[in-house]
């Protein structure tokens, strides 16, 4: 019975831990492709939802291949995301991200409790892995294939029977998310690991159900819109300008030591110190999925299975039993943290964090019904997709479509003007684009869009702003009948109120702020120039003298 508790407030952990409010970009856009897959009955192909990917056309196979890929391999998962939504509204959608991320989490603690007997070393195996997967507490279809990845796995440890629900499992998993290839690998080290054994004279007694089962695995996962051409999207990924942008295929630091880099640097050293007795498919997935973690930040995960379960098989067991009262005082601390996580606000958030997304822009076009080709920031694509869409198509979101749009797209948003290229009023002209809807800042980096800045100037001759709040402006070359254009400069303070928002809502980002000052020190205003600076240098930054130099002389200036 204490132990049923001591499970039970873990489980309730796990879902408050993994249930924070909805604020993924790319959301949006895969629950508007659910809903067009499931009310159309086909495929996005072509791209229903952006009008620049018809009138940029793959420059190349790869990128043909890659945005055929991009618009399909999901489908599934979209689906099931949008009924979800259908009956459960956005905190139906929550939940559902909760319950996939707490069965990989439980699946890696029964894998552990496979090798390791034992309550508390599986129960650890869980939490260690629920600490790498709180990174990845989005609402995108990959959390399937994190959940079917463990699932394969634990299936993979436990053989006879179980064996033969690896081919529906793949069949599924391929029409769900790309990361089905993991699949592949998965099979392939463990069928490996039993003909070694084989050769070796030590068959397991079901190895001719192990190597059966995989290929029909593997046979059946082609049943999907992309065949078997995953390998080759996976190298054209990797060729991909585009893709290389994005700040989740960047490299997993080693240092400052996080979370996920801890469990890969302490699992390597495990097995090198227990290397004598560790199986042959543990050297391979830890290298494999370590590899991969070091490759590109969003395989992290991969390290939350294979880590915990190697800690868990190769530590040395601790010999004494746990005292009876350990498992009243694992039930209070986790009820405590039950506790705090709820009061405090960060568990349990069943709804969508609204103060991120370009609602009131989407109102005011909507409400005007306003449809031209519009220009949008990349994050907000996908919301506007699912706010706007047919009424407005996007210029570009987060399915990563076109490489030739996304260079026009960073060529107008920083406002590019140089010689030997069309400068950034060319290129809307050459679009067409009659709207933008634009923010200011990307805000981990907090890079300044200078497009915004630029369109402050009170003699601008083509672009009126009609619409601002701090999360989105909207600029119009010719305003509707009845909409009054608001003071240019007031572009200004939209950059103002949209960072003030962001650093209340996200504190560890204040580098927008830095960029704010720079931006009022070229124009000469030195107050407000200080006033932002000051405000970064408040906030968790590292050493900046070059900052730290101009606030000085600012507040020089001031007295």
């Amino acid at each position: 019975m204490r132990r049923y508790a001591v499970l039970i407030f873990a489980a309730a952990v796990c879902l408050g831990w993994f249930s924070p409010a909805i604020s993924d970009t790319d959301f949006w856009w895969h629950l508007k492709t659910g809903q067009c897959l499931v009310q159309s009955h086909t495929l996005p192909v072509p791209d229903p939802f952006a009008y620049t990917t018809a009138s940029a056309p793959p420059a190349n196979a790869g990128e043909a291949r890659v945005r055929h890929f991009n618009l399909t391999h999901e489908w599934l998962a979209q689906a099931i995301f949008f009924g979800v939504w259908s009956v459960g509204g956005f905190a139906g959608m929550v939940l559902l991200r909760a319950i996939l991320l707490a069965g990989f989490c439980v699946l890696v603690g029964l894998v552990a409790w496979h090798r390791a007997a034992g309550f508390y070393r599986p129960m650890a195996a869980s939490f260690a892995a629920a600490a790498v997967a709180a990174r990845f507490a989005v609402d995108r279809p990959y959390l399937l294939t994190f959940l079917f990845l463990a699932l394969a796995v634990a299936i993979l440890e436990w053989r006879g029977r179980w064996l033969w629900l690896l081919p529906p499992l793949l069949l599924i998993w391929a029409n769900c998310h790309g990361g089905y290839v993991l699949g592949w690998v998965v099979l392939g080290m463990y069928s490996a690991e039993a003909l070694l054994l084989h050769w070796r004279g030590k068959p397991a007694p079901d190895s001719r159900a192990l190597w059966l089962a995989s290929a029909a695995a593997i046979l059946l996962s082609g049943a999907n819109p992309n065949g078997y051409s995953i390998p080759l999207v996976l190298l054209d990924y990797r060729s991909s300008f585009l893709q290389s942008r994005l700040l989740e295929w960047s490299h997993l630091p080693l240092w400052p030591l996080e979370w996920p880099s801890a469990l890969l640097l302490a699992g390597a050293a495990l097995l090198i110190w227990a290397r004598r007795r560790v199986r042959l498919v543990d050297w391979l997935l830890f290298g494999a999925f370590a590899a991969a973690a070091l490759m590109a930040s969003r395989n992290a995960i991969l390290i939350g299975l294979v880590a915990p379960v190697v800690l868990a098989t190769y530590l040395p067991e601790w010999k004494r039993p746990a005292p009876r009262w350990a498992d009243w005082a694992a039930a209070a601390a986790l009820c405590a943290v039950l506790a705090w996580g709820s009061i405090d606000g960060h568990f349990f958030q069943f709804r969508v964090d609204g103060w991120k997304w370009p609602s009131g822009a989407a109102d005011f076009l909507q409400t005007h019904n306003i449809r031209a080709p519009l220009f949008n920031t990349y994050e907000y694509g996908g919301y506007l997709m699912w706010r706007l869409w047919p009424q407005e198509r996007v210029f570009i979101d987060g399915r990563a479509l076109s490489e030739s749009v996304f260079q026009d797209y960073a060529r107008i948003l920083y406002n590019h003007d140089a010689s030997g290229g069309p400068s950034a009023q060319e290129l809307l002209d050459r679009y067409g684009v009659q709207v933008l809807v634009l923010n200011g800042f990307e805000y981990v980096s907090g890079t300044l869009y200078l497009l915004a800045p630029a369109l402050a100037d009170p003699h601008e001759p083509i672009w009126k702003l009609v619409y601002s709040d701090p999360q989105a402006m909207v600029l119009m070359r010719d305003p509707p009948a009845g909409v009054v254009a608001l003071p240019q400069l007031a572009v200004l303070e939209h950059l103002e109120s949209a960072c003030a928002l962001h650093i209340e809502h996200e504190p560890q980002y204040p580098r927008c702020a830095r960029s704010l000052g720079q931006v009022f020190a070229r124009v000469g205003d030195s107050a407000r120039a200080r006033k932002w600076i000051g405000i970064y240098l408040a906030g968790p930054h590292g050493p900046d003298p070059e900052a730290e130099q101009a606030y000085q002389k600012l507040a020089g200036m001031s007295q």
